[in-house]
């Protein structure tokens, strides 16, 4: 069996997949979103409250019976479950009960969710990628390299360090897109459900994923569009939209009712949003805020800083600069369109559909940005799905394209590479602080590479990046200014027993040295496969 394993290339995939995210990780959660999702997955089962006073106003809303609550939905909060369990558990072991008690971060339970949950996730994410791309009809040495690219460059990458839940979304979106497909050319019903099941439950996470059953939608509609003629499909029109719509729907309607039994279960309403009530009681702190308020922001004025042009030109978010792989399969997609397959037309262009939608959605909302975030969380997990197909585009018709398509592709690719592994070195909110002193545009980017220069080098405070801002909070201050990795980061800090520490640099080098064996391994079974 082992053998197997090993000559095979999806199990080395995963490996891979599992080893580089494990050796990412800082066993911080990385954001204070994901860190208030962790406490309500806590509340669950030991009957702490979701939000403690000290917190308001700065975070939570008022609900039922006056109590303070999340404002997220509960999606990510029932993924942790399961990890926070072990990790609270872990985290009474005597071993480390001096550790515990200095009440340092990162923490032991804060590890145990952190790097159990973000692995998993990326395993789960390499798997449905590489299974999607095989049902769209590429190879498997294509297939490998597209989810690799998803995974390695693209923000992707700095999400499975910082653990918002853009990834999770991901994850069940690809699942909703590869087994709806599966069922429209194979008739499988069981594939329907729980592609439908994987949709639905994204809307625990954000009722706003209703736009990516939408995009799912126009996928399969699109596929039947550009490739129906063929014969192709299981079922005639109306009766495929018969059977879609009886599995689907109620399905769908299954998640929805649960969210909104969350939902008034905090707040005693069946039919607002947390946005609702969140932007009333900002109101009420602060009359001068206008009515529409979170949504009081501009779609086109004030230029880049608006809701529209920004995610496009914005410095500080723009798509093309944290995420370049977008503009490389814009490209590909215009070169190329008449030459591709009905289903990776339809693909393409449901995923820019998607994109879109998400930009106007957003456009209006007050942190349309997604605030502290590594480029712009709203709309990046649509952005990395259409960036699936560009890598195995770019060897399929290599020679089509000819030498200078192909080695701008090469260079776009290892540039986003470099990029996303630029993200992960320090803590994500670095730049922000930063720019409250060095201000408005700034190519946050190319910031980060300086920063890593002058971090390296011991030359911070010459270079003028060590602003006030970045001080003001002593927590903050200890996780910016240390290389945002487990071991370095415990060094760092300097509440764990300096054994414990260099015992995790021996795991990361077994770990780093199992990664190359492994990515080797995966290269020479892919050669095999030309």
């Amino acid at each position: 069996m082992l053998r197997v394993a090993r000559s095979q290339p999806l199990p080395l995939l995963l490996l891979v997949t599992a080893l580089f995210t494990f050796l990412i990780q800082s066993g911080e959660l990385g954001t204070a979103d994901t860190m208030h999702r962790l406490q309500v997955t806590h509340s669950l089962w030991t009957g702490e409250p979701q939000v403690f006073p000290k917190e308001y106003p700065e975070f939570g809303v008022h609900g039922r019976g006056g109590a303070l609550y999340a404002w997220y939905g509960i999606g990510q909060s029932l993924l942790m479950l399961p990890a926070d369990l072990v990790g609270t558990a872990v985290g009474h072991l005597p071993f480390w009960s001096d550790y515990v008690r200095s009440e340092e971060d990162p923490s032991i339970r804060n590890i145990v969710v952190s790097i159990s949950t973000n692995v998993l996730v990326n395993v789960l994410t390499a798997l449905a990628a590489f299974y999607l791309l095989g049902l769209l009809g590429f190879s498997t040495v294509e297939s490998v390299a597209g989810t690799l690219g998803l995974l390695c460059a693209t923000t992707h990458l700095h999400y499975a360090q910082n653990m918002m839940e853009n990834n999770y979304i991901l994850l069940l979106t690809i699942v909703g897109f590869a087994l709806q497909y599966r069922w429209l050319t194979t008739g499988s019903r069981r594939a329907l459900v729980w592609g439908s099941a994987a949709l639905g439950l994204n809307l625990l996470t954000r009722i706003t994923t209703t736009m990516d059953i939408v995009g799912v939608g126009c996928f399969l509609l699109l596929v039947v569009r550009f490739g129906g003629k063929d014969g192709f499909f299981v079922a005639s029109g109306p009766r495929r939209v018969r059977t879609y719509l009886f599995y689907s729907a109620p399905i769908y309607g299954f998640f929805f009712l649960i969210d909104r039994i969350y939902q008034y279960a905090r707040f005693g309403s069946w039919t607002n949003t947390y946005v609702t009530i969140f932007g009333q009681e900002r109101r009420q702190i602060d009359p001068s805020l206008p009515a529409s308020f979170p949504f009081n922001g501009s779609l086109f004025h004030g230029g880049i800083g608006s809701g529209v042009i920004g995610p496009f030109a914005a410095p500080e978010k723009s798509i093309f600069l944290f995420d370049p792989m977008f503009a490389l399969v814009i490209l590909l997609s215009v070169v190329l369109w008449r030459r591709l397959a009905p289903a990776v037309r339809a693909f393409l262009a449901a995923t820019y559909f998607l994109v879109g939608i998400y930009i106007v959605f957003y456009a209006r909302y007050i942190f349309w940005a997604g605030d502290f975030s590594w480029g712009d969380r709203y709309i990046s997990s649509a952005v990395e799905l259409s960036t699936l197909v560009a890598i195995p585009l770019l060897l399929r018709y290599r020679e089509i394209l000819g030498r200078t398509l192909w080695r701008f592709g090469l260079i776009v690719t290892g540039a986003s590479v470099v990029i996303q592994c630029a993200s992960l070195a320090f803590w994500m909110p670095l730049e922000i602080y930063q720019m409250e002193t060095l201000g408005h545009p700034t190519f946050v980017v190319w910031l980060r590479f300086k920063n890593i220069v002058a971090f390296a080098l011991g030359r911070r405070e010459a270079w003028g990046l060590n602003t006030p801002a970045m001080f003001e909070d002593s927590w903050d201050a200890v996780h910016i200014t240390a290389w945002n990795f487990l071991p370095s980061l415990l060094r760092h800090v300097g509440a764990a027993p300096i054994w414990v520490v260099d015992v995790l640099y021996g795991v990361w080098i077994v770990v780093a040295i199992a990664l190359v064996v492994a990515s080797v391994r995966l290269f020479r079974v892919l050669r095999t496969c030309l």
